[in-house]
């Protein structure tokens, strides 16, 4: 099948010619993002695949289908640059990665906690510079503390066993609780955790019921001094507001791996053309907010499970078999926080 990867980068082409080994699909690599503008570049293909911040509105899904592309496979769970209906509408199949390493996730939640708690960046950049003052360095103990977890799927339940590890009290959000991790988690309504929590980890879909969770009255239901950590969706927080309660020191410190303006930022080299959005420039610019460039999922690991699922859900479309990673209406009901 000849199959045309946007948004593709290095660091994903050695996994996936591996797995294509056996397969010897026709393949074609793109640096650019699929957009209304570079929509063209898919002239010949049979399937695209995408990745988080490649655009999938009615326009573009339409142009695809007029080129005969009937498969779109992501290279992802997240699927909220889709428009679903357009893509029933217009015969075009959906598949995607539900789960490639929710560990991978995790454990980049655990690290920005800890690298900001300790102030491990701090400390890194003054030792280079032979300062080897401990003034502002102070953190906490983990142990003991209070965790909420926005959103109990794969990678909050992962989070929530690492928390724990820790001697932390761990509480928990979500519509659809989950039996499995009830000993040890303690399911609260959203307010309570907002008030008790010391840290809060967003590990939630963004859904329009989701979109700016973290708003303005959400951060001043927060424990004063609290952490927020977000290695899921940069539209469940409203960044304008986050800046405010930084301003104000409401919120103790900030750690993102998402945001929500990050299409067209975010895998890109800014270093020389200079960063151009005013509102995340603004976030670099506190000393207490840590930020890596939606990297939570990049281990070696991952990447394999990505590549072998992402073929085996194009395999089944071509040679008919069953889409179990599908996207339908019926994938987003109900809405798994």
């Amino acid at each position: 099948m000849r199959i045309v990867f946007f948004d593709a980068h290095s660091y994903e082409q050695d996994p996936f010619n591996a797995a294509n080994k056996e397969r010897n699909h026709q393949i074609t690599y793109l640096s650019t993002r699929l957009t209304r503008d570079t929509v063209r570049l898919a002239q010949g293909a049979e399937a695209v695949c995408c990745f988080v911040n490649d655009t999938l509105d009615r326009t573009v899904l339409e142009n695809l289908a007029s080129q005969g592309i009937r498969l779109i496979a992501l290279r992802c769970a997240g699927f909220n640059n889709l428009d679903l209906a357009a893509a029933v509408e217009l015969g075009i199949n959906v598949v995607r990665v539900p789960a490639y390493s929710p560990h991978a996730v995790a454990e980049h939640a655990v690290a920005l906690l800890l690298c900001l708690n300790r102030k491990i960046h701090r400390a890194s950049a003054r030792v280079r510079e032979g300062n080897f003052s401990l003034e502002g360095l102070v953190g906490f103990d983990l142990y003991g503390k209070t965790v909420g977890i926005v959103g109990t799927g794969r990678i909050g339940h992962c989070f929530a066993a690492i928390m724990r590890g820790f001697g932390c009290e761990v509480l928990a959000f979500d519509p659809t609780p989950d039996v499995d991790i009830a000993n040890g988690v303690r399911y609260v309504d959203f307010d309570v955790l907002l008030t008790q929590a010391d840290i809060i980890s967003l590990h939630a879909p963004l859904t329009p019921q989701t979109h700016h969770m973290f708003n303005r009255g959400a951060f001043e239901r927060m424990k004063r001094g609290a952490i927020l950590l977000n290695t899921s969706r940069g539209g469940l927080v409203d960044t304008a507001a986050l800046i405010k309660s930084l301003k104000s020191g409401h919120v103790g410190a900030v750690g993102l791996d998402v945001y929500e303006r990050e299409a067209g930022i975010f895998f890109e080299d800014w270093s020389s053309a200079g960063l151009q959005d005013d509102l995340l420039a603004r976030l670099l610019s506190f000393p207490n907010v840590l930020v890596t460039g939606h990297q939570a999922f990049l281990t070696d690991t991952a990447l394999t499970n990505i590549a072998q699922t992402t073929f085996e859900n194009i395999d089944a479309f071509q040679t008919g078999a069953p889409l179990v990673n599908a996207i339908t209406p019926q994938s987003v009901l109900p809405p798994r926080v």
